[in-house]
């Protein structure tokens, strides 16, 4: 009976969610359109199959004795296992916690930089002007944080840890797209970003899925302030009103009335701070 209901959810959902407009369900987690459809068994939320897995792994990471079960980010419902593979009259299931391994433990300041995807992206824009560093040539001169932010800024949003083969082919392009004009090629500005917002773009793809073009957006942010990792996370937290990674203060209300960040109903950050 359970699994003939399991059967009959998931062809509705599947239905309703073969329309053209997919990105009208994104799915909650990465925000991007949903890329192997999976559900939780109890509150059938829907997810991506690998963003889900990587979350219920992220979860008992944090727990001394993982759990058989694991919340909905979305609801909170305990749910005990992963349906996906749906092909029209069969699934799959994925029982959480079996054959879990070894998790990456997100740091504080990763979980500081994976709640920032959840913010709108222009909240720094009158900060640093990403148009002008461009249109200044600032690009030519190098950043000795790049790599080390880079790092940083994939393994929150892939949340695992050895990204670096990764970090070092997108290093490799933007070093390579730097270098172009010292060969005496003229390019208008205007030309030059676009050119590195596709190449990123084209390379980041495969590996952060919808967060890509979010992830673009904050590569250049950093490198057109010019700041340290530390100088520019102590921007980053004063304009969104967090006095410490994930924290709000009421001292910030009148600053979050104008750049208030648009982040989904989900419970991810709450796990997330409570055992920091």
């Amino acid at each position: 009976m359970a699994q003939q209901e399991e059967l009959n959810v998931m062809k509705n959902s599947s239905c309703s969610s073969s329309s053209p407009s997919e990105d009208s369900n994104p799915c909650p987690i990465c925000l991007g359109p949903v890329i192997q459809l999976s559900y939780l068994d109890k509150c059938f939320h829907k997810f991506c199959y690998k963003c889900i897995l990587q979350w219920t792994k992220v979860v008992a990471s944090k727990q001394s004795c993982p759990s058989p079960s694991v919340k909905c980010p979305m609801c909170k419902t305990e749910n005990f296992s992963i349906i996906h593979g749906y092909d029209g009259c069969s699934f799959q299931k994925h029982y959480i916690n079996q054959d879990s391994g070894d998790s990456f433990i997100l740091s504080s300041s990763h979980k500081y930089r994976l709640q920032c995807y959840y913010t709108e992206p222009g909240f720094l824009n009158d900060i640093f002007d990403v148009s002008r560093y461009w249109k200044s040539c600032k690009y030519l001169q190098p950043n000795c944080w790049l790599e080390s932010w880079l790092r940083r800024e994939i393994q929150a949003l892939m949340q695992e840890e050895n990204v670096d083969i990764i970090m070092h082919h997108i290093l490799g392009l933007i070093k390579s797209l730097m270098r172009l004009e010292r060969r005496g090629q003229t390019i208008t500005s205007e030309a030059k970003q676009r050119e590195f917002q596709e190449t990123i773009s084209d390379a980041a793809r495969p590996f952060l899925a919808g967060r890509t073009d979010r992830f673009v957006i904050e590569v250049e942010l950093f490198l057109a302030s010019g700041l340290n990792i530390e100088a520019y996370d102590a921007v980053c937290m004063q304009r969104l009103g967090w006095s410490a990674h994930g924290v709000t203060t009421e001292a910030a209300a009148e600053e979050l009335a104008v750049h208030r960040p648009v982040i989904p109903y989900l419970h991810i950050f709450d796990d997330f701070d409570s055992n920091d």
